[in-house]
Formats: structure tokens, C-alpha cells, sequence
């Protein structure tokens, strides 16, 4: 078993040595060479107690990553997925501006106001896929500035 720890172990340093992992991801990942689901909660306990890994690390590279392609939204709901807490998710994207992400996502792949009504929907289907909201994408489209 201590062979089998040892592994696991430097399986866990392995993987977070390339990028951070939240706590659920990085359980999945190690679960298939673990004895039991013990010693992965063991592992994990001792790899956040060592600062090896943190979902607060976590959420701050994934919203700064991620953070210039999509809407808070949706970053919220893959966090989610990940297993990352409200509270860390809500620290993590404080400081994202969906409306500038938004206007920036908008002006790179339409560049123009919408001809029609016919493209005004396209335009708003694709801001809303990217995790912006309704208020986001009607501001953006009707070119409205950033202070209210």
C-alpha cells in the first residue's frame, strides 16, 4: 500500500505540475489507481494542506484563462461542473467585465451592427451561447457605452 500511496502521490504532482486542477477533477483522474476512495480523500486532504493544490488557485487561472472568451456565465457553470464552491466561483469573477468581454467577442466576429432581424438573432444567439446575459447582449448590440 505504501508503494500504491507513493504512486498516487506522485501521479496527483504530476498532473499539477503541468496546470492547476480543482479538487473533483484531480479526484477523477486518480480514482482509476486508487485502492480506495479513502486514500484519494487522504491524498487530497494532504495535497491542500501542502498548497499543492486549491480551488481558489483553481478558479482564478480558469476565469483568466477562459475569462477573454466567454461571459461570466458560463464560466460560473463549468466551474460549477468542476466542483468549485459559489462563494470561490463568485471571488474568482469579480473582476470580469462581461460587457467589455461581450462588446471585444462581438466586434471580432461581426464587426458591424446587424442588417436585419434575421442576423440581429444570430448575433444574439452567439452571445448568449458564449455565457452572456440578455441585459449584455441587447447593450452591446445597441452600441450602448460602458457607464451606465
Amino acid at each position: 500500500m505504501a508503494g500504491t500511496e507513493k504512486s498516487l502521490k506522485a501521479r496527483a504532482v504530476d498532473l499539477l505540475s503541468r496546470r492547476e486542477y480543482s479538487r473533483l477533477e484531480l479526484k477523477r483522474r486518480l480514482a482509476p489507481f486508487a485502492d480506495s476512495e479513502a486514500e484519494v480523500d487522504a491524498l487530497l486532504e494532504q495535497l491542500a494542506a501542502d498548497h499543492w493544490q486549491s480551488d481558489s488557485r483553481f478558479a482564478e487561472q480558469f476565469a483568466n484563462s477562459r475569462g477573454h472568451k466567454y461571459g461570466s456565465r458560463r464560466l460560473a457553470q463549468e466551474m460549477r461542473e468542476r466542483g468549485i464552491d459559489r462563494d470561490t466561483i463568485q471571488t474568482a469573477l469579480a473582476q470580469q467585465d462581461d460587457l467589455a468581454t461581450a462588446r471585444a467577442i462581438w466586434q471580432r466576429k461581426f464587426g458591424r451592427p446587424p442588417a436585419d432581424q434575421q442576423e440581429r438573432l444570430k448575433q444574439m444567439r452567439f452571445l448568449a451561447s458564449r455565457g452572456f446575459g440578455m441585459d449584455i447582449i441587447q447593450r452591446v448590440l445597441r452600441g450602448e457605452p460602458d457607464d451606465e
